[in-house]
């Protein structure tokens, strides 16, 4: 009979650390690459049965997502347990003779636990395990990324394309369909999945990195991409748009003007002229024309952000947007370097934004006011709608909580 084997993904307190992103989703929902961390680290395990620890707020809407899976009540038996926030490099160690830690850098990122131990670290069917608790257990070291911030996502992403590319062994397909006049270099490196399109005067550069575009993407006439480069599934980029190295771009996304290491993560748009660098945006996002972030301060120092309620030095220079699920910008908006935007605010006015804007602000430059909630959710409706899909109850009752905690988030 062969033994179960287990494998439960967990968050810890440290998700507040990845605001706004992981307002509305798990941290290991989060892309890095081509795919999530959560996906990431399904690859090191295959054949195990695996269930999920999330936070309070999150469990109705992961239920709704995943009703097969089992969440907040990990097995009581041996099991891997891994942080929502790592993805390993390599091959991951699974056999042990005793229940042990696994430290990446100095930090505990999960534990192999056998079930004798599980109620002596007092992990039970209804308390849920964290890293204090396998802290005490022996330790070894394992290779890989822990994220801690969300720029850490934006500075992972180049490499994290190319190991994801490298995994798919899928380089030099070419299974779409080619316009004339369509430029590949270093075709070797590029992957180009059936149904999707590539209009003349198109270039596709993977000399410096990977390009991987996915089913149903359609890059129109005259568009760049530079590798190590993603776009997702019925993804459309713009005529002339540039899209340089380190970017992913998630599904049903569109994208125009010059983006760079930047994440866009599904059903987003920026479809017109402007800058989006060292940038993370959510799902439901809607850029209006001409609008540009800044990435980089004119003294050239290290750039600070809003995080969990205080400003966080972020040890780096380029550091630009980071905007949460259904948050939108008229045009001509003009985002300061380092600027956390939460959920669903609608950004307007003349000048720089603040580099703090809450959810469901509104205006928010020359004057804050605050998004009346049920016009939110009708608007979220409206433009889910439009992609053939629905709010679902579990997102509407989450939108509602993150809508009566911003009324704390401070200015």
């Amino acid at each position: 009979m062969a033994v179960e084997k287990n494998l439960c993904v967990y968050e810890d307190s440290k998700y507040a650390n990845l605001y706004p992103l992981a307002l509305t989703r798990p941290v290991f929902e989060l892309r890095c690459g081509i795919f999530s961390i959560l996906e990431k680290a399904l690859r090191h395990f295959p054949g195990y049965r695996i269930s999920y620890c999330v936070r309070d707020e999150l469990t109705q809407l992961y239920r709704e997502a995943h009703p097969e899976a089992q969440i907040n009540s990990p097995n009581i038996s041996d099991t891997v347990f891994l942080n929502g926030r790592f993805f390993a490099d390599g091959e991951f160690p699974k056999s042990f003779d005793k229940s042990t830690a696994f430290v990446c850098n100095g930090q505990v990122v999960g534990a192999f636990v056998l079930a004798k131990d599980m109620r002596k670290l007092g992990i039970t069917e209804t308390r849920r395990a964290d890293d204090s608790v396998f802290g005490q257990l022996p330790r070894v070291d394992v290779q890989g990324t822990c994220i801690d911030y969300p720029w850490d996502l934006i500075h992972n992403n180049a490499k994290e394309i190319e190991n994801d590319f490298q995994f798919m062994r899928s380089g030099g397909q070419i299974l779409g369909k080619l316009y004339p006049n369509v430029t590949l270099l270093a075709q070797e490196n590029i992957y180009l999945a059936p149904g999707s399109v590539v209009h003349p005067g198109a270039v596709i550069d993977a000399e410096n990195g990977p390009v991987h575009i996915s089913e149903g993407a359609t890059i129109m006439a005259n568009a760049v991409i530079e590798g190590p480069a993603f776009i997702g599934k019925k993804s459309r980029i713009k005529v002339g748009a540039k899209i340089y190295e380190g970017t992913s771009i998630g599904a049903v996304c569109k994208v125009g003007g010059e983006v760079e290491e930047s994440i866009i993560h599904a059903y987003s748009n920026k479809q017109h002229d402007g800058c989006l660098g060292h940038a993370y945006l959510g799902e439901w996002v809607n850029l209006g024309a001409d609008s540009n972030n800044s990435d980089l301060k004119n003294n050239y120092g290290t750039v600070k952000l809003h995080i969990n309620g205080e400003m966080v030095d972020s040890g780096s220079m380029f550091v630009g947007l980071f905007m949460g699920d259904h948050s939108k910008s008229g045009i001509n908006t003009m985002f300061n370097t380092g600027t956390a935007v939460g959920v669903m605010a609608n950004v307007f006015g003349a000048g720089y934004t603040p580099k703090f804007i809450p959810s469901f602000a509104w205006g928010a430059i020359e004057k804050l006011d605050r998004y009346a909630l049920d016009k939110g959710i009708e608007t979220a409706r409206r433009v889910m709608g439009r992609r053939k899909l629905t709010l679902s109850p579990a997102q509407e009752a989450l939108l509602r909580q993150i809508y009566n905690r911003s009324e704390t988030e401070p200015i």
